[in-house]
This record gives structure tokens, C-alpha cells and sequence, in this order.
């Protein structure tokens, strides 16, 4: 397996997919809820919804996709869901995978934030329905805590964006509303949580209106917070510096526990709509960058570069010290159906 060692505070080794052979997609996705499970093949990356190649609205997906890292990547049936999706969240806790949301765009651009929540078992590959998400919300950060509870974080409701911190209890199957997030309310945000610490970055915000449209910017801040031990409902936010660099929008991003930090890589360096075009008419460019934020030395590192910038994600996978980006978009706005796998530094 060939290594190239990266520069940084910590060092990343970019490695092939699998000792095989690379992995790909089946169909090119970018926008896609993604999660890591052990299924029947074995440990497993998955992909659920997104956008194809087409980036249009005939485009928006419903396909879902087993990766098992050993072996080729294989096509699932279809989500359960009556259209295509865009932005959903998924996770994996106790082995199950939980898909949240996205939302659905219409041949005349409407575009709708679906409620959805299922389960998915990737031994038996079945989804089973979970209640509805009280406020639909769609590019939302999402992570989980105690083995029990799924947070999601701020995200677009329907028309603009919301601050509610939605909890999902999975032993009772009950939502919940924590603290609300105290930033700019966002969509595209990346962040993730780490034993009940918290770190949210950027994202977009409604930043006003001209001629009665919505004007859409990116949003530099940075909010960390510490979830209660007693009331997993109770949050205590505190504003924190930004990373270097500038903002970045729908980077791929998750909590490494190992190393108590979160982890962020790539992402675009302009707002844009499902084409990859800033809504400001300038094309999106993908970051490479790859940082995190240490809650041991509460402090962000810089961890190097990815061996291909991209953006769009929904999600960054972590298994032991090895992460994963599943699709995107490219620097020519292309959408990808690379499978990305970089070593992290051993802990």
C-alpha cells in the first residue's frame, strides 16, 4: 500500500481504498448521507440519496450503496422514500444506521425539507420507520452521545435556517429539543462531538434580501459546546476562534473519540446551489485542507492535504485510523464516485 506522508501538526498518510483496489461508486453521488457498519461483507461504508452526475432536478437520488472496504462496492435497493434526496444526515450507533431528512427538489426549483427518519439494519439490509422529525431540517451536523441519543444540529427548514438543537432517543424512540444553537442559524455547517463535547463551524446564513430574493454568505464562526452529564437536553455553548483559512461549506467532517478531536476535510470556498454554482454566479472551489480541533489542547490543528480537493460532503466515516470521503464534487464542479480513504495519525 503506497503512503504519501503529509506536512502539518499531525501528519496524514493518503492511502489507496483497499489493498485490493480503489473503491468507486456504483453511480456518482455528491450530497449523499453516508455511515461505516459492520454488515454481512464485513465493515462497511455506505451511501444513501444525493445527486448524480446530471445535477439536476431529474437528478436528485434516492440510491443506496454497500462498500464493503475488502471487496467491490455493490447497489442496494432504493431508499423507502417517495422521491429523491438531498442533504440527509445519516449516523451509526449500536450498529443500526439512522437516516434523517434531506430534502426534495421539484422541476420548478422547489425545494421541500422532508421529515423522514429510518433505521437501517446492514446485516438483514431493512430500514424500518422511526417517527418523523418534529422540524424537517436538512444540511444539519449531526452526532450522537451516550450510545443512546442523536443530536442534529441547526440545518434549513423549508424556507430559512433554524437554531433548534433536535434529539432523537433511540430507546424510546422520543424527540427531544436541547439548548438551541447559539451562532448564525446554518445549513452546510460541518462539526461532530466527542464524549459530550461539541465543535460547530461555519456554514451559510440568510444574510438579507435584494429584490426579494434571499442572499445567502458564508458564515465565519465557531461554537463549542458541553453536553450535561444529567440532562442530555442541556447544552452550555462558548464562542471560539476560527480555524484558519476561510470558511468552508459542506466540508466532511466527524468526531474522532481516540483522539478527542473532530475532524474536518475539505469542502467549498463559496456558497452554492445543487450545480456547484455559488449563488452569487461564481463556481464553488473545493478545499484539500484537512484540520481539527483538539479538545485536549482546545486548539485547532492542521493536518495537511487531501491528494484531491473536494466538497459537497455529508459526512467524514472514521474507523480506527483510517477516514473516509465518499463522492462530492471535483474542482470542475464534476460529481464523483471516488471513495477517498487518509490514514490519521496513530493514538
Amino acid at each position: 500500500m503506497m503512503r504519501n506522508i503529509l506536512t502539518g501538526l499531525a501528519a496524514l498518510a493518503l492511502t489507496a481504498c483497499s489493498t485490493l483496489a480503489p473503491l468507486t461508486l456504483p453511480v456518482a453521488h455528491s450530497n449523499n448521507a453516508i455511515a461505516i457498519a459492520a454488515g454481512a461483507d464485513g465493515l462497511t461504508l455506505y451511501s444513501f440519496n444525493g445527486l448524480r452526475a446530471g445535477k439536476t432536478h431529474t437528478d436528485v437520488s434516492r440510491q443506496a450503496f454497500a462498500c464493503p472496504v475488502d471487496t467491490a462496492c455493490r447497489q442496494l435497493a432504493d431508499v423507502p422514500v417517495p422521491e429523491g434526496r438531498l442533504a440527509s444526515s445519516a449516523v451509526t450507533l449500536n450498529n443500526t444506521i439512522y437516516l434523517f431528512g434531506g430534502y426534495s427538489v421539484a422541476a420548478d426549483g422547489t425545494e421541500v425539507s422532508t421529515p423522514d427518519v429510518l433505521a437501517f439494519d446492514p446485516m438483514r439490509e431493512t430500514y424500518t420507520r422511526q417517527p418523523d422529525m418534529p422540524v424537517p431540517v436538512d444540511d444539519a451536523v449531526i452526532f450522537t452521545y451516550q450510545e443512546r441519543y442523536i443530536y442534529l444540529v441547526s440545518g434549513w427548514h423549508d424556507d430559512g435556517n433554524v437554531a433548534h438543537v433536535q434529539v432523537y432517543d433511540t430507546q424510546t424512540q422520543i424527540w427531544g429539543r436541547a439548548t438551541d444553537y447559539p451562532g448564525a442559524p446554518v445549513f452546510g455547517h460541518s462539526g461532530g462531538a466527542v464524549n459530550g463535547n461539541i465543535v460547530i463551524a461555519d456554514g451559510v446564513a440568510v444574510i438579507g434580501r435584494e429584490n426579494g430574493r434571499r442572499q445567502f454568505g458564508a458564515v465565519d464562526q465557531v461554537w463549542l459546546g458541553t453536553i450535561s452529564l444529567k440532562d442530555p437536553l442541556s447544552i452550555s455553548w462558548v464562542s471560539a476562534p476560527a480555524h484558519s483559512g476561510s470558511p468552508v461549506y459542506r466540508a466532511a467532517s466527524a468526531g474522532r473519540p481516540s483522539a478527542n478531536q473532530v475532524i474536518f476535510a475539505g469542502g467549498g470556498d463559496n456558497p452554492y446551489n445543487i450545480d456547484g454554482v455559488g449563488y452569487n454566479g461564481v463556481p464553488a472551489k473545493p478545499s484539500s485542507t484537512v484540520f481539527a480541533y483538539d479538545f485536549d489542547q482546545n486548539a485547532w490543528l492542521d493536518l495537511g492535504r487531501l491528494p484531491t480537493p473536494s466538497m459537497d460532503h455529508r459526512g467524514l466515516l472514521i474507523h480506527g485510523n483510517s477516514a473516509y470521503i465518499i463522492g462530492g464534487l471535483d474542482a470542475d464542479l464534476s460529481v464523483r464516485n471516488a471513495i477517498t480513504e487518509f490514514e490519521l495519525e496513530a493514538e
